[in-house]
């Protein structure tokens, strides 16, 4: 293959480059000019930035990356498009190779159109070809998704299966070295899976495994012919889910190997130990290294290959699902027959918009205690960061993220095989939520959190380290022991566990110099955990139920909060994998003595302290607070006061990774 084999004909080329440098430039004013609009109009979420232009970041887009490796720019280096095709930073973006290196620090994203659905490039000796389901996509650097050419009915393949695909994969290769182009589509399953609720009571799943087929379409005299799925050690290759399909000879001897992604986070090697032109498959088996099974850090990935580096070895560029983008390596040795890769080097970016991984979940706080507000968070992978605000200006200049560590370890919570109620395919996953308090009361400040599990802990900040996580205890007293009713494992009895992926907010709610928690219980109703000392631990009693809602409901696309008839405010009616999700908090918004509640919505919605005594506490919601959507599934509210002018701000945590602001 030809690192030249994507480059246009000599006389496209001037009108290429007048082309890319127009729509670049116009997307870039377009942008500008839409930000400068709105912010005339009224306030509006902005995005922050690092500010700091002198230092880089890990590359990425929001959540999921599809990634395109391409000389885009015709300059003779390797590029990156990414499509990333959720919300809010959904689109298909240009990342840069100005330095020219093999492996450089990118330039920062330039969004040149919107995100194109399951788009593939395949590296062939043809060329380069850009697909989508059914179609390939002609003249794609000059004109993107705008001059499909039909291949075949994509709807064809989806017959008889029972849930649409979330991963439809349509790679173009000379399969059986005829000279003509034929399609393989990667193709995932989940009818056996299903999705949620099916545990039995020992943790073990009972609907079935995840499917992911390879399926050929044979080119037979420029017309397409389905030929079924094509098997290693005669039996169909079946991978966990995403197939992600790659065909090159990745160990040098001359006849086209397979290597596929996944759902979750390896990469299968299946060695073709028949022809070039009659390919059989030996028995798939994961990539390795000294370092043992190569595995990405997230999920969902999207391998695709190419010979990035030019040395006549063909490597992987992996997209992750928080939208960072890697190199996979071929190192070009062979052990038993099978290529060697490096372990996965996520490429860099110049510094430009701060971001932790996805579904990020930011407290405002002075961690490192000089003065300004920093940033904890979590994040959809389950890690928790400190995020340094280094100058503590009004628009402040930030660190990357930091994992923060527990004895020597960065922390991380994952659902492994059964922790979450949606199945073993979300194993990676850990969507850390949190708040940030002197729980113990030894004048350091801890961190509370929820996760994957639901189950509320803290991890004890000692002044100079980080403890091991603990629960947080609960006193049930003469009350039954509760948790949700869908979980296949009983917490221990003085375990706290509520429903997953809602924000533990700490908080001294009845100011008797005792931390409280504030947060939903197992039934999705906002409950007062009064906090009390035992023998010198910290703990809670069970949830009351004394927080009342008025005004209309708070939707998003996965869960709406109501008030019952009796008038109390529930913000999640779904059970399992629909319970919990919210991500809340409390500031007094409207300087008026108490606390106000902030709700994830589309962005963020007010939940307006109108009344309250003991007993009773009375919400009225006022909505969101603009009209942007910041949601796919979830959003995470917190406040800070940067302009240092009394009156609180918002900063919220978005589905793509990314830190949105808004002034008041």
């Amino acid at each position: 293959m030809s690192m030249n084999s994507f480059y246009l004909k000599p006389h496209f080329h001037s009108f290429f480059k007048i082309s890319l440098t127009f729509l670049l430039t116009f997307s870039f004013l377009s942008l500008q000019v839409k930000g400068q609009s709105t912010q005339k109009e009224k306030h509006e979420f902005e995005i922050v930035k690092y500010n700091r232009p002198e230092g880089n970041s890990f590359l990425g887009v929001g959540l999921w990356a599809w990634p395109l490796p391409m000389d885009y720019d015709e300059d003779g280096d390797m590029d990156l498009l990414v499509s990333c095709p959720d919300k809010p930073f959904n689109g298909l973006y240009f990342f840069e190779n100005k330095s020219g290196d093999k492996i450089p620090v990118f330039e920062p994203p330039i969004r040149i159109g919107d995100a194109i659905q399951q788009i593939q490039v395949s590296h062939i000796n043809e060329g380069a070809k850009v697909t989508i389901p059914g179609k390939v996509l002609n003249d794609f650097k000059s004109q993107l998704d705008k001059n499909p050419e039909e291949l075949f009915p994509a709807e064809e393949l989806l017959k008889g299966l029972e849930k649409k695909p979330r991963f439809n994969q349509w790679k173009m290769v000379d399969y059986e070295g005829d000279g003509d182009l034929d399609i393989v589509v990667g193709m995932d399953d989940w009818t056996d899976y299903g999705w949620d609720n099916a545990y039995d009571e020992s943790g073990n799943w009972t609907n079935g495994p995840l499917h992911g087929y390879l399926i050929l379409l044979e080119n037979v005299d420029g017309k397409y012919s389905v030929k079924g799925k094509i098997q290693a050690a005669n039996k169909d290759i079946d991978l966990y889910g995403a197939p992600s399909p790659n065909f090159a000879d990745f160990d040098g001897d001359g006849d086209l190997d397979i290597i596929c992604g996944e759902f979750l986070d390896r990469l299968t090697y299946f060695e073709n130990v028949g022809t070039r032109s009659k390919p059989i498959y030996k028995e798939g088996s994961f990539l390795t290294n000294h370092e043992g099974t190569i595995k990405m850090d997230l999920e969902m990935i999207l391998p695709v290959s190419i010979d990035w580096d030019g040395d006549g070895f063909i490597d992987l560029v992996v997209g992750d699902e928080d939208g960072r983008v890697a190199l996979v390596r071929n190192t070009g040795k062979l052990e038993g027959q099978k290529p060697v890769f490096e372990s996965p080097f996520y490429f860099r970016q110049k510094a430009d918009n701060l971001k932790f991984g996805a579904l990020v979940t930011p407290v405002s706080v002075d961690w490192d205690r000089d003065g300004d507000e920093d940033l904890i968070a979590g994040n959809s992978a389950g890690y928790i960061a400190f995020i340094e605000n280094l100058d503590g200006k009004e628009n402040p200049t930030w660190n990357e993220p930091k994992l923060l560590e527990v004895n020597g370890e960065p922390f991380r919570s994952q659902a492994g095989e059964n922790g979450s109620i949606q199945g073993p395919a979300e194993a990676k996953w850990g969507y850390t939520t949190l708040s940030v308090a002197d729980w113990d009361n030894d004048g350091n400040r801890d961190i509370i959190f929820n996760s994957i599990w639901g189950k509320v802990e803290w991890i004890r900040n000692t002044g100079t380290s980080l403890e091991e996580p603990k629960p947080i205890k609960i006193n049930w007293g003469n009350e039954p022991m509760k948790y949700p009713a869908w979980n296949w494992w009983k917490p221990r009895p003085d375990e706290l566990v509520t429903q997953w992926r809602t924000t533990p907010v700490a908080v001294d709610w009845n100011k008797d110099g005792v931390m409280d928690l504030v947060m939903l219980d197992h039934e999705g109703y906002l409950a007062f955990f009064e906090g009390i000392s035992e023998g010198g631990e910290r703990a809670v009693l069970p949830g009351k139920r004394i927080f009342y809602g008025e005004g209309a409901s708070v939707y998003t696309n996965r869960n709406v909060a109501q008030n019952e008839e009796s008038g109390l405010l529930k913000l999640n009616n779904a059970e399992a994998g629909g319970s919990g999700r919210r991500k809340i908090s409390l500031v007094d918004w409207d300087q008026d003595g108490d606390l106000d509640l902030l709700v994830n919505s589309l962005n963020v919605a007010i939940f307006e302290n109108i009344s309250q005594s003991t007993d009773r506490v009375v919400f009225k919601n006022l909505g969101n607070l603009t009209e942007l959507r910041l949601a796919g599934h979830t959003t995470s509210p917190t406040y800070v006061d940067w302009n240092k002018d009394g009156v609180w701000e918002i900063l919220v945590g978005a589905e793509d990774g990314h830190i949105y602001h808004l002034d008041r």
